[in-house]
């Protein structure tokens, strides 16, 4: 399944996106970062199927197991892509909303966007980790 993360703005060189390659290059699965501009930009066309995840402050702070059971069950049921949107400074409104799959939260402080990103790089190389049978210290 390919991990998909679309945002807006551009990292460009910077201690964050040296961390977020860092975790993307440890993820076994497929993944691609699409950057848009912070206004307009069109999104990239979504194919049947996808499930989309927007990281939104209405969302819900999933513990990091039940992140990637949800991975997992959409990797098993035979989903092709899954795509995390990060939405501009003044987020997604109720529609945009109303059309993911999942709203994430991490926690409830506002995060920078690139710190955003950053973190779900290590999300999802701990999902993909976890489901791979590695080892979990807060298991248990």
């Amino acid at each position: 399944m390919l991990l998909h993360i679309v945002a807006r703005g551009r990292i460009g060189r910077s201690p964050e996106a040296e961390l977020i390659e860092r975790y993307l290059k440890r993820v076994s699965w497929p993944t691609k970062i699409t950057e848009l501009p912070d206004t307009g930009g069109k999104m990239p066309p979504v194919e049947p199927g996808t499930r989309i995840v927007m990281l939104d402050e209405k969302g819900s702070d999933l513990p990091s197991m039940a992140f990637a059971t949800q991975l997992g069950r959409w990797r098993d049921d035979g989903v092709r892509e899954t795509r995390f949107l990060l939405g501009a400074a003044d987020g997604f409104d109720d529609a945009q909303r109303a059309q993911a799959d999942l709203l994430l939260a991490f926690g409830k402080a506002t995060w920078p966007h690139l710190m955003a990103r950053a973190m779900l790089a290590e999300q999802l190389w701990r999902a993909a980790s976890i489901l791979a049978g590695h080892p979990y210290h807060r298991e248990g």
